[in-house]
């Protein structure tokens, strides 16, 4: 595929926007992660209240969770009343419980914190608007490349882990929410004026009940999907939601020596937010690289060779006690594997529900986001019950394993019934 074939089709002021507002959505439903030591350290100072690991983890995994959730209301929105205006009113929503977290300040409780966790959720729905949106208006051989495109807006968590720690450190972590905010204002206008739904003779829009709901779950295709994509984002967000806490649990003293040779807390939250941005952002700018992979050797063959690496790399830093500089390694290759296993996922999905993209957007997206919700449960589990991470890691690789030897029962039949005419490669 050339860069002139993408340019001659589809409409790339919409596939911008989309990628524009799940980037900064993105940057948003993940921001309590590179924030969660200085609130934590801040609701001690101010409040006298100290969070528990699996407290801790529950904050980062309610957004990831109401993410989840809500990304099969904006999916079945988009059915029904199109992408532009499900992503208007979502993306207001947002605005709304940062400019509240901001002005609540130090007096937020932790409670509060839950429910503005909660409203995250809705940036991290995004996903189920984005990607129909730009999808509807390219043909299935381009769908792995240009959904990549639009879906590599998940690097705007990225951007968190580079700026957050060092803007709370110099201002507060409640600055954070009000830049969040202003950003997301001048994001909602730029999408309002840029992005167009697909006109009827590109994409003819097939609104579905509840009961479709139903009918698709009944598809074993779509069970398969939601494991695949549960590893391959929910691996992603999990690991991006929980990779400050980690560093900070696991690797304090090391990072000390890359800020001014002192134990100084700001200090190592912010080294900690870089190590951490280094890690995301293999895994963000590498899913289009995933599609247009999948789009040229096919999706099964390709989640084969990434989902294998990530089972491996896991086991690795489950089993071994690395250096911090190998398992920064690790970590790295763990979340580029994950980020190009997204969109091999997503070249074969519009390819088997090229009809019912908007709903199985949702559906398939909400597993990736439960994964997610899992994974950092789970990580926070393993600290609290062992003081250490061994467990969290292996059950993850055991459940990338499981994965793998789903490819393998479903690649032939894939191949022989709806791949032969699905217009890509399989």
């Amino acid at each position: 595929m050339s860069l002139k074939e993408l340019k001659g089709q589809g409409h790339w002021p919409t596939l911008l926007a989309a990628f524009l507002y799940f980037d900064f959505s993105f940057m948003v439903w993940t921001m309590l992660g590179p924030l969660a030591s200085e609130i934590s350290e801040a609701l001690k100072v101010t409040q006298n209240f100290i969070m528990s690991p699996d407290e801790k983890a529950t904050l980062l995994a309610v957004p990831i969770l109401a993410g989840a959730i809500l990304r099969v209301v904006l999916g079945f929105f988009v059915d029904r009343v199109g992408a532009k205006k499900t992503a208007l009113t979502s993306q207001t929503i947002v605005v709304l419980g940062l400019f509240f977290a901001y002005f609540k300040g130090e007096t937020i409780t932790y409670n509060e914190l839950l429910l503005v966790a909660f409203i995250l959720g809705f940036a991290g729905a995004s996903f189920a608007v984005a990607l129909p949106q730009a999808g509807q208006w390219y043909p299935p051989k381009l769908q792995g490349v240009v959904l990549g495109l639009a879906g590599a807006g998940n690097i705007g968590v990225v951007i968190d882990f580079l700026f957050a720690p060092k803007i709370a450190e110099i201002w507060g972590w409640q600055s954070v929410f009000l830049v969040g905010a202003v950003l997301s204002t001048f994001i909602l206008v730029v999408y309002m004026f840029m992005a167009k739904d697909a006109p009827e003779d590109v994409y003819k829009a097939n609104p579905k009940k509840l009961k479709d709901y139903g009918k698709l779950l009944k598809d074993k295709d779509t069970w398969w999907f939601c494991l695949f994509y549960a590893i391959s984002f929910g691996g992603f967000v999990g690991f991006a939601g929980y990779m400050k806490v980690y560093l900070m649990s696991t690797y304090q003293e090391e990072m000390a020596a890359f800020g001014v040779g002192t134990l100084s807390e700001p200090n190592v939250m912010v080294i900690a937010g870089y190590f951490g941005a280094l890690c995301i952002f293999a895994g963000a700018i590498l899913r289009p690289v995933g599609g247009a992979i999948a789009d040229k050797i096919g999706g099964v063959r390709s989640l084969y060779f990434f989902y294998g690496s990530v089972c491996l790399l896991a086991i690795i830093n489950a089993t071994y006690n690395l250096p911090f500089s190998i398992a920064i390694l690790v970590l790295f290759l763990i979340m580029a594997n994950l980020g190009m296993a997204n969109g091999a996922v997503f070249q074969l999905v519009p390819q088997r529900f090229g009809k019912d993209i908007g709903i199985m957007t949702g559906i398939i997206g909400c597993a990736g986001g439960l994964g997610g919700t899992a994974l950092i449960k789970t990580l926070g589990w393993s600290k609290g019950a062992f003081d250490g991470y061994t467990a969290g890691f292996m059950i993850f690789a055991a459940v990338v394993f499981v994965a793998i030897l789903g490819i393998s029962l479903v690649k032939t039949r894939w191949r022989t019934t709806w791949g032969v005419q699905a217009g890509g490669r399989i």
